[in-house]
């Protein structure tokens, strides 16, 4: 899912560069809200993780 993000990162960028900035702002936009999520279930696994007793792998 972060790759997911940092795909529509760059497709914002690149639009942005090239003066399109509806698509780089709609890019943006769709980059920031799957970030949140990621940054929302890493979280929860992390938590969930520690509710369990285990170590987390990182």
């Amino acid at each position: 899912m972060l790759g997911w993000a940092l795909t529509f990162l760059v497709i914002a960028l690149i639009a942005g560069i090239l003066g399109f900035g509806g698509i780089a702002g709609a890019a943006a936009g769709i980059a920031k809200i799957i970030f949140f999520i990621f940054i929302v279930l890493l979280v929860i696994s992390v938590l969930a993780g520690a509710l369990r007793g285990r170590k987390p792998k990182m």
